[in-house]
């Protein structure tokens, strides 16, 4: 199970999808479904699996269904995201 990355992906209706925000933090997280999300403004570093994943400005991400991770937000996030 891992984390998709792309950089510089032409998204047409990411602006349609909900919009979460989120302060410098840490926790734990479960995907229950399938996320795509795109990053406005932000910095993440994501760990799972004892891998360790960089997300930021701009990256175009997929979080796997039933991925188990803990998330540390480094500068506040804003992302737009739709389940799959």
């Amino acid at each position: 199970m891992n984390i998709t990355i792309v950089k510089n992906k032409n998204i047409l209706d990411y602006k349609n999808w909900a919009i979460w925000k989120c302060a410098p933090s840490e926790f734990d997280w479960t995907y229950n479904e399938e996320e795509h999300c795109f990053i406005i403004k932000g910095k993440i570093v994501v760990l799972y699996e004892k891998k360790k994943v960089n997300i930021s400005s701009g990256d175009y991400v997929i979080f796997p269904k039933g991925l188990k991770c803990y998330w540390k937000v480094l500068e506040p996030v804003k992302k737009y995201y739709i389940f799959k």
